[in-house]
């Protein structure tokens, strides 16, 4: 089984409901992430970094995404993001050249809201990793897993699509 690192950037995939403000707030410890990983059959190093909206990711944020990926020994990562900017990061990541094994993945509906979707594109991430051979920069949205200029979000219909 690989050693797999998971980076923790926020996004939909980690919204709760905050009973003070009628808001979807981003649950910044990964507490889904975990819930997914207690039933693995591995476990999982996560990394906590960030915490937005990916609407609110900025450049910096993403170069504090490629030190993480630098700086870990692992060559195996899942980056859990937010679905409107997961293409601008997996194309920063890999204009940085970095040659390890990278797929991002998140969920249109939060984990709190129903854990269907994220524990099935997180999962999905986690098997294409255990098989994947040469570096890259993948993204794992609604059973497509795919070289990240190959997978889009259609807003339109509300979720992920092979690009044409």
């Amino acid at each position: 089984m690989k050693k797999i690192l998971i980076i923790n950037t926020g996004g939909t995939f980690n919204k709760v409901y905050n009973p003070r403000t009628g808001n979807l707030d981003i649950e910044p410890t990964g507490e889904a992430i975990k819930a997914i990983a207690r039933n693995a059959l591995t476990k999982f190093k996560i990394k906590n970094i960030i915490g937005k909206d990916s609407l609110d990711i900025t450049d910096n944020d993403r170069e504090i995404i490629v030190q993480a990926i630098k700086k870990t020994k692992r060559e195996y990562i899942i980056i859990v993001h937010g679905t409107d900017t997961i293409d601008k990061t997996a194309q920063y990541i890999f204009q940085k050249g970095i040659k390890k094994k990278i797929i991002l993945t998140g969920s249109m509906v939060p984990y709190s809201v129903n854990p269907i979707e994220s524990t099935f594109n997180l999962s999905s991430a986690f098997g294409y990793l255990q098989n994947i051979q040469k570096g890259g920069v993948y993204i794992s949205m609604n059973g497509i897993i795919k070289d990240y200029k190959r997978v889009v979000k259609n807003k339109e219909k509300g979720y992920f699509e092979k690009s044409k």
